[in-house]
């Protein structure tokens, strides 16, 4: 069943829709869940990843391994991780991506436009998820049944 008009269930434009996906969008794709702490606090369950935030691994070879975010790859859909890195055959070590659906953040980096956005989406304030009866709307706020 679709549920989203805007978007396709066909399989194929949405793998075409996924990897030609502008920045802002792959910005949003790349979210990471919080921490059971962070979720609790915030009211928040996941966020667009950012430098600087702190994350915990929860999947892969590098599970329970946890660092600050060095670089988000929009590009590559990765994030580098301090001290997650390889050593090539050269002797040189690169930073080697996870997936931020891999791993959970356990420190975020706020600045106002990161704490704006955790207000925006606290699931507790405001009336989000709540049914208003009709009691709750003024009684010049009714619809009427048809306008000429």
């Amino acid at each position: 069943m679709k549920f989203n008009a805007a978007v396709h269930a066909d399989r194929r434009k949405a793998r075409k829709a996924h990897f030609t996906a502008d920045s802002t969008a792959r910005r949003k794709i790349m979210s990471a869940p919080l921490s059971k702490e962070l979720r609790k606090k915030y009211n928040v369950r996941s966020l667009p990843i950012r430098k600087d935030d702190e994350v915990q691994v929860v999947r892969g070879t590098y599970k329970n391994r946890d660092g600050k975010v060095t670089q988000v790859y929009r590009k590559k859909y990765v994030i580098h991780v301090e001290r997650i890195t390889r050593e090539k055959n050269n002797g040189a070590t690169v930073n080697l991506g996870i997936h931020p659906s891999k791993v959970v953040i356990t420190k975020l980096h706020l600045d106002p436009d990161r704490k704006a956005l955790l207000e925006r989406k606290n699931r507790k304030k405001g009336a989000k998820g709540q049914k208003f009866t009709d009691k709750d709307v003024p009684a010049g706020d009714k619809p009427t049944a048809a306008l000429d």
